[in-house]
C-alpha cells in the first residue's frame, strides 16, 4: 500500500497544472479516488459495527437508526454550503483538514462508553465527510480534460471501495477484538492526511496557473435551458436520489439483520456477504460515468435505476444462495447512476462544480441517514422482512427519468 502511495506522490508531484486543459490527469485521479477510498473505509466501519455494539449496549433498532442518521446529517447539511464557499474561494487544503475531524471521531468512537458519546462521534466523522467529498469533487472535475463522467467514476469508484472493506474489516478486526481496535484505524486517517496535503499542494499550484490562464467558468458547458426546466429537471433527479438511497440504507444499515433473523448466520458471515454487494457497488461505480460520457447520461440513470428493480423485487423471496447471487446485480447496476446524475446535474448548472456536488452528496447522505432512522423505527414495529418487503419497490421510481430533459451542450 505504501509503495503503491509513494509512486503516485512522484507523479502528482510532476504533473503540472498546465496538463489540465488537454488531457485527463490521470495521476490526481488516482490519488484521489485513493484518498476517497481511505475516507470511506473509515465511514464504513460505523455501520460494520452495528451488530457488535447493538449486542455490546442492548441498544434498539430505532437507536441503530438514530447512529446512523446523526452520522448522515452530519455528513449532508454542510455540504452544500461547503461546495458553494469553494466555487468561489477553492481551498486546497480543506481535505486534509476535514480529515483531521474524521481521525478524532474515530479515536472517539473506539473510546465511546454510551449511546450519547457515539452520536458525537459519528457526528465528527460525518463532519470530516462534509468538508472532503465537495472539494475533492471538484479536484476530480479539474482534472478530468474534458472526460467527466469518467473523472468522477474513478473519484466515487475510490469512494465505494473503501466502503466494501468495512465489512471485512469489522469480521477480521472489529469483531475478535471489540471496540477499541476501531482505534487502530486512525492510521488510515493520518496516511489520507498526508496524501491529501500532497494533492493539495497541486491543487494550489493548478489554481494560480487557471488564474492566469482562463476563468474557471471557461471550462463549464452552456445547455440552453430555461430556468423552470433545470429546477425540474433537478428535482426529478434528487427523487431518483431519494430512492437509491433509501433501498441502499436497507441493505447497507439492516442486511447483516435480515441475513442473521432469515437464515440463522453468524455475525461474521453476514459481514462477508454485506462485504460482496459493496463490493458490487463498487464495480458498478466505474460503468456509469465512462458510458454516460458515450452514449449520454440520461440513458445510463435511466437503465441503472429502473434495471435493479427486478433483482429487488426478487430479493425478499430467495434463499440463501440466492440472495447472495442477487445482491450482486443489484449492486452494480444501482451503483452506475451517481456519477451519471452528478455530471448530469453539474452540465444543468454550469460554473457551479462544487455547489452541485455538494448538494448532491449532501441529499444523498442525508437521504441515506433518514431512510436508515425510519426504516429501523419500522423494524422495530414489524420486522427486519417486512422492511425489506417493502423497500424492494423503491428502483420502480425511477420511471420517472422519461421526464429528464435531453442536454444538448456546447463548450464555450
Amino acid at each position: 500500500m505504501f509503495k503503491f502511495v509513494a509512486q503516485y506522490i512522484v507523479m502528482i508531484d510532476t504533473s503540472t497544472p498546465k496538463k489540465i486543459a488537454e488531457q485527463t490527469v490521470f495521476p490526481i485521479l488516482f490519488a484521489l479516488s485513493f484518498s476517497h477510498l481511505l475516507n470511506d473505509t473509515i465511514q464504513s466501519l460505523i455501520p460494520a459495527i452495528y451488530p457488535v455494539i447493538k449486542t455490546s449496549y442492548h441498544l434498539s433498532f430505532s437507536q441503530i437508526g438514530l447512529i446512523t442518521l446523526t452520522f448522515q446529517m452530519a455528513a449532508s447539511l454542510f455540504q452544500p454550503f461547503v461546495g458553494l464557499y469553494t466555487d468561489k474561494k477553492p481551498q486546497p487544503y480543506s481535505l486534509a483538514m476535514g480529515m483531521g475531524f474524521t481521525l478524532i471521531g474515530l479515536v472517539t468512537l473506539s473510546l465511546s462508553t454510551n449511546f450519547y458519546t457515539m452520536l458525537l462521534a459519528v457526528a465528527l466523522i460525518g463532519t470530516g465527510s462534509s468538508i472532503f467529498h465537495p472539494e475533492a469533487s471538484r479536484m476530480a472535475h479539474a482534472a478530468s480534460g474534458g472526460k467527466r463522467g469518467l473523472a468522477q467514476s474513478v473519484f466515487q469508484l475510490g469512494g465505494n471501495a473503501g466502503s466494501s472493506l468495512g465489512p471485512l474489516l469489522a469480521a477480521w478486526i472489529i469483531v475478535p477484538y471489540g471496540q477499541f481496535s476501531v482505534a487502530w484505524f486512525s492510521l488510515i486517517a493520518l496516511l489520507a492526511i498526508l496524501i491529501l496535503t500532497i494533492v493539495g499542494n497541486w491543487y494550489k499550484g493548478y489554481l494560480v496557473q487557471l488564474k492566469e490562464r482562463t476563468k474557471v467558468k471557461a471550462q463549464g458547458v452552456e445547455n440552453y435551458l430555461s430556468k423552470q426546466k433545470v429546477v425540474f429537471a433537478i428535482a426529478i433527479l434528487l427523487v431518483l436520489i431519494f430512492s437509491k438511497y433509501f433501498y441502499m440504507a436497507s441493505l447497507s444499515s439492516y442486511f447483516t439483520f435480515y441475513l442473521i433473523e432469515k437464515f440463522n448466520v453468524s455475525v461474521q458471515t453476514s459481514q462477508v456477504y454485506l462485504f460482496v454487494f459493496l463490493f458490487s457497488v463498487a464495480a458498478g461505480t466505474l460503468v456509469g460515468g465512462p458510458i454516460g460520457d458515450r452514449i449520454g447520461r440520461k440513458y445510463v440513470i435511466w437503465g441503472s435505476i429502473l434495471g435493479t428493480a427486478p433483482f429487488a423485487l426478487l430479493l425478499p423471496h430467495a434463499n440463501l444462495f440466492w440472495t447472495g447471487v442477487l445482491i450482486v446485480p443489484i449492486g452494480m447496476i444501482l451503483a452506475s447512476a451517481f456519477s451519471a446524475i452528478l455530471v448530469y446535474a453539474q452540465e444543468l448548472i454550469p460554473g457551479k462544480v462544487g455547489l452541485v456536488a455538494g448538494l448532491f452528496f449532501g441529499f444523498a447522505f442525508g437521504m441515506g441517514g433518514i431512510g436508515s432512522a425510519l426504516l429501523g423505527k419500522l423494524a422495530d414495529a414489524t420486522s427486519i422482512k417486512h422492511v425489506f418487503n417493502i423497500c424492494a419497490f423503491l428502483p420502480l421510481i425511477g420511471l420517472i427519468t422519461g421526464f429528464l430533459p435531453n442536454i444538448k451542450n456546447e463548450k464555450k
